[in-house]
């Protein structure tokens, strides 16, 4: 609303001027009262607009759809008393429903096109000439009239299709961008919550020990003696709570510690647990490793970082959903970088959409994908995730030509390439986990 308050009072000036120039500078003939009461009622409507948004409404579309619409009549209106389409700034009227295409829902950019369309060639049969002070029209030929009418038709239909598209692309992005963030969200908040786990277990270990070794002693004291024999029982009761404690909080502080201090782990082991969720959901899922150079052939050790966990993850789900039998996890490193191969033996990924795999909601309506509700997302949160590990990704199916070479066995199904340079990924075995933070000045 306050856009179009903004633009209402732009357009309000800009009228104004244009009548006063037309009329006193360049010696046009305009219906002066008439004219500015057109432009009176645009600023009544505007001061009333401003008191709405003041006031702390929102208005619905149907509430903003009539306010473009009184703009639209009110430009018409201004247009049919000053020339009709004799006027070189009808080309204006694309405005409204321009921002009704980038703002408003299908159904209502398609009235206000109706409607824009239908008073523009209403100014056309009227063909309402420009009148100079020595009694000349300034009037278009008629080809030339036909001509701009029909331009404007086009320019009303292009400008709203087109900003419609591209609106609605930025919406999907912008929910897709927000998707992502939230899945990396929350598996920052799983890694955060895991350290509070591992605190905790590390610090109530003490009193639970303590507790335990309170209870044995008071057993064993009163165990001889007849007068608190009915306190062993209690006892005994006190003692085997703290033992079943202390198993709940190691439990829990293997997952802790496991999020909280392994800050790297093994390359098979992060490949692994990044497609644990999704082992066991009856298809086979083999993970292999193979040193590219001979010189490099031991194992690296990588960060395990909650987006480069949670991206694989995404894939393994994927390559799972489609596979026939059998998904394959592949992990190959030398001494440039280090990549991961995802691949299934499913039908693949549709030729006519494989340059588009990564975008955000890509059509269903595909054979093989009518059933998947979830392609497209995740592909793309698992994409954007993984570039921002350092990631290059690659996407295709076995029967691609850059996907094949001598190491790497051939596959049917759909397969998925995921490269990093070693300074991104892969970390010295044992080394620390990094400067520490300073305090203070």
């Amino acid at each position: 609303m306050r856009t179009l308050i903004l633009l209402r009072w732009v357009a309000i000036v800009g009228q104004a001027g244009a009548l006063v120039t037309a009329a006193f500078a360049l010696g046009v003939q305009v219906l002066l009262v008439e004219s500015f009461l057109v432009i009176s009622l645009s600023v009544l409507v505007n001061l009333v607009t401003m008191q709405v948004v003041v006031a702390g409404h929102r208005p619905g579309e149907r509430v903003i759809l009539g306010y473009l619409t009184f703009d639209l009549v009110q430009l018409v209106a201004l247009l049919a008393l000053t020339g009709g389409l004799n006027n070189p700034f009808a080309l204006l009227v694309i405005v409204p429903v321009t921002i009704a295409a980038t703002a408003l829902s299908d159904r209502s950019a398609m009235v206000l096109g109706a409607l824009t369309i239908s008073l523009v060639s209403l100014l056309a049969l009227l063909d309402q000439p420009l009148t100079l002070h020595d009694g000349a029209e300034l009037r278009l030929p008629a080809l030339l009239s036909f001509g701009f009418w029909l331009a404007i038709v086009i320019g009303v239909a292009f400008l709203a299709l087109y900003t419609r598209r591209v609106s609605g692309e930025i919406r999907l992005m912008s929910d897709a961008l927000l998707a992502a963030q939230m899945a990396l969200a929350r598996e920052q908040k799983l890694t955060d919550l895991g350290g509070v786990v591992a605190a905790a277990a590390h610090e109530l270990g003490t009193p639970l020990a303590t507790i335990k070794l309170a209870s044995t002693e008071l057993i064993d004291e009163i165990s001889d003696r007849k007068e608190l024999a009915h306190l062993v029982e209690d006892a005994a009761l006190i003692r085997s709570q703290a033992d079943r404690c202390r198993d709940i909080l190691q439990s829990m502080g293997r997952a802790g510690k496991d999020d909280l201090h392994l800050r790297h782990a093994p390359f098979e082991t992060v490949l692994r647990e990044a497609a644990e969720p999704h082992a066991g959901r009856g298809k086979l899922v083999v993970f292999s490793l193979h040193p590219s150079d001979p010189e490099h052939r031991q194992e690296p050790t990588i960060r395990r970082a909650p987006e480069l966990i949670h991206g694989l993850r995404n894939l393994v789900q994927n390559a799972v959903d489609f596979a026939t039998s059998t998904v394959w996890v592949e992990g190959y490193w030398d001494g440039q970088g280090i990549s991961v191969i995802i691949a299934d033996d499913g039908p693949g990924y549709p030729p006519q959409l494989l340059g588009r795999i990564g975008e955000p909601y890509l059509p269903s309506d595909i054979d093989g994908w009518r059933d998947y509700k979830g392609m497209g997302l995740g592909l793309f949160i698992a994409k954007t995730l993984l570039e921002r590990s350092g990631a290059q990704l690659s996407f295709g199916n076995g029967t691609d030509p850059f996907l094949r070479s001598d190491e790497r066995p051939a596959r049917s199904g759909a397969i998925v390439e995921a490269s990093w340079p070693l300074e991104a990924l892969v970390v010295e075995a044992g080394g620390a986990l990094g400067p520490n933070e300073r305090f203070g000045p």
